[in-house]
């Protein structure tokens, strides 16, 4: 957020302050000397002015020795009134070594003539005999100079003092010349410090400016606008420093869209690959889910970000996130059954995100969808065990009569044509069974042959049902049967077929054993005497078969693993009549080979419904190609 900056914050006022105060304190510095030493000057110049001529000094001492005192005072008087005339000296008095007043040149102090002097100063001049001078101030006169100067004797080589002259003067018109040239300086100073003040404003608008354009290059850089340039106004530090953020600016737009192009394609490819990947901080909470992940988790990434991955997971009671920092590209199998409506297995696996430094800041969690595998290697496992335990069956069959027969039972005439008959049946059985796998083995690789033809279902089902109504008249089975029903079983075939002649494209060997295995596993599970309804329909571009029994039916639960492989719902039963339980695995291959569904309905008690559908164009013979 860009907070707007109070004036008196700004750089632009601090530098114009310190321009300003630093000529304002170097004036008053100057003028400060300058007046002091213009008043020094005035001062030693007026010192100057009311000095005394040294024969005066002269005159003045031989008089204060002269033994008559009346004429003595009456020549001091001539003297101070004639020989020093100074306008500037406004009181001018002789004073002896004893102290007493002999001259003044004001009228007002003609009566102190002849009296002591009470002025302390002139009292130590005259013991001392040293000149003293000083400046005071009277509310009534204002500045005033005074001077006490030791008259000495003239005639005397060792400077003895005979008196004192005490001069005062005003120095009213001095401090009035420094005043004037001091408020003359202060105007000068003020027009100076206005003109600096603009010169300032001017100077730190010309810093500023550059840093300010600079300001809100970095402010649109931060938004993401990179395409501004900052001006450059010279070639000096700040026009150096300007060309270097218009450099920055072309780098970081071109990191920025180099980063925003990488995150692309990493969005990219997370978004589309097949494994689920998560990315968590340093305290294993997510940072990053891709959209496999929250497929397989069924979360959306705002319910999952911020969570710890133990959690989403389900690991936390079995481990501790430093557990996984501590072993990397560790791999664990998870079963989210349970908390999902659907089978799900995932394969996990945990690498770390480590700087060059070793600094670890995170984990990241590939999950791999392994359902289907683990689903496959334990339909594999089950089928390798099924095959092994249905050719044990018949194998073991087969060693007992065989054994028995070379024991010699082969010698007994009622005996052994019984065992060679169940060895027979048996033999057929596994050379039946070896016969389906290799069928099922061709089309699991692809490898079966598909002859197919157009062919009139009606003629072609009404034959496959001919087929069995002749075996019942006949009483025997009909050995193009792929599967043998029992003989002794009577039952009724009823037909429900449409009048309307469907052509359908077909191998007709593989969707007659289709037909064979169902029709043969109705009349298995059919009661003696019962009935059998075959219908045959057209439904929205599909031909539907559909063989209906009246036998025990198959339980709900059992409903969905009818076509598996060796599945069987009476295993016991299917046994005993021969079966091999691989008929309605090789069914639905063969139906979904030719691009169609087979299903079934049941009702325990009631019966099953095996439903075929086949894909259906209409045909007519005009359509030939030969015609």
């Amino acid at each position: 957020m860009n907070k707007k900056i109070n004036f008196f914050q700004s750089i632009h006022f601090k530098i114009t302050l310190a321009f300003v105060s630093l000529l304002l304190i170097t004036l008053e510095i100057i003028g400060a000397y300058f007046i002091k030493r213009l008043e020094q000057q005035n001062i030693e110049s007026f010192e100057s002015s009311i000095q005394v001529a040294p024969y005066v000094d002269s005159q003045l001492a031989k008089e204060l020795l002269r033994t008559s005192e009346t004429t003595a005072n009456k020549n001091i008087k001539n003297i101070i009134t004639s020989d020093i005339n100074n306008s500037s000296i406004t009181e001018l008095q002789v004073i002896d070594s004893k102290g007493i007043i002999r001259g003044a040149s004001n009228i007002n102090d003609q009566g102190n003539i002849g009296h002591r002097t009470t002025n302390a100063q002139i009292k130590q001049v005259i013991f001392n005999g040293r000149k003293q001078t000083r400046i005071s101030y009277d509310n009534n006169q204002g500045s005033y100079y005074v001077s006490v100067l030791p008259l000495v004797n003239p005639n005397s080589d060792n400077n003895t003092t005979v008196g004192v002259m005490y001069i005062r003067a005003s120095m009213e018109s001095v401090y009035q010349n420094i005043n004037k040239i001091t408020v003359i300086f202060l105007t000068a100073s003020i027009v100076a410090g206005v003109l600096g003040i603009i010169i300032a404003i001017f100077i730190a608008r010309a810093i500023t400016k550059p840093i300010d354009d600079m300001k809100k290059q970095a402010i649109r850089m931060a938004r993401g606008d990179y395409s501004g340039q900052v001006r450059i106004y010279g070639h000096d530090e700040l026009g150096q420093l300007a060309v270097a953020v218009n450099n920055l600016s072309v780098r970081v737009e071109e990191a920025q869209e180099a980063s925003e192009a990488e995150r692309r394609r990493l969005d990219s490819v997370l978004g589309n690959m097949t494994d689920g990947v998560i990315a968590t901080d340093r305290r294993g909470n997510i940072i990053i889910l891709n959209d496999m992940a929250e497929e397989f988790l069924d979360l959306s990434s705002k319910e999952a970000i911020g969570q710890s991955i133990l959690t989403i997971l389900h690991l936390e009671n079995e481990y501790s996130f430093r557990e996984l920092l501590e072993d990397d590209q560790r791999s664990i199998m998870l079963d989210f059954s349970d908390h999902s409506d659907h089978d799900l297995i995932l394969h996990t696996t945990f690498s770390l995100i480590q700087r060059e430094t070793g600094f670890i800041s995170g984990l990241v969690c590939v999950l791999h969808d392994v359902t289907e595998q683990q689903k496959v290697d334990q339909e594999r496992r089950e089928f390798v065990s099924n095959v092994s335990h249905e050719l044990r069956t018949p194998l073991t069959s087969l060693r007992s009569y065989i054994e028995a027969l070379n024991d010699g039972a082969w010698q007994n005439p009622e005996v052994a044509p019984g065992f060679l008959k169940v060895t027979q049946e048996e033999t057929e059985r596994m050379i039946r069974m070896v016969t389906d796998l290799l069928s099922l083995s061709r089309m699991d690789q692809g490898t079966a042959q598909m002859d197919l033809e157009f062919v009139n279902m009606n003629e072609f089902f009404n034959y496959i049902l001919n087929r069995f109504d002749m075996m019942l008249r006949n009483e025997k089975t009909d050995k193009t049967l792929t599967m043998k029903p029992d003989e002794n079983k009577r039952y009724v075939i009823n037909r429900e077929f449409t009048e309307q002649d469907l052509w359908v494209e077909i191998d007709t060997d593989k969707i007659t054993q289709v037909l064979d295995n169902i029709m043969n596993n109705a009349i298995k599970y059919s009661p003696d005497g019962g009935t059998i309804t075959c219908r045959l329909i057209e439904m929205h571009n599909n031909v539907i078969i559909s063989i209906s029994d009246q036998g025990l039916g198959i339980p709900r639960k059992d409903l969905n693993k009818v076509f598996d492989r060796f599945y069987r719902v009476d295993k016991a039963r299917s046994r005993k009549q021969g079966g091999t339980g691989l008929g309605l695995a090789i069914s639905k291959e063969v139906v979904e080979a030719h691009h169609g569904r087979v299903w079934a309905d049941s009702v325990e008690g009631k019966g099953s419904t095996f439903y075929i559908s086949l894909p259906y164009h209409k045909y007519k013979e005009s359509d030939d190609e030969w015609a």
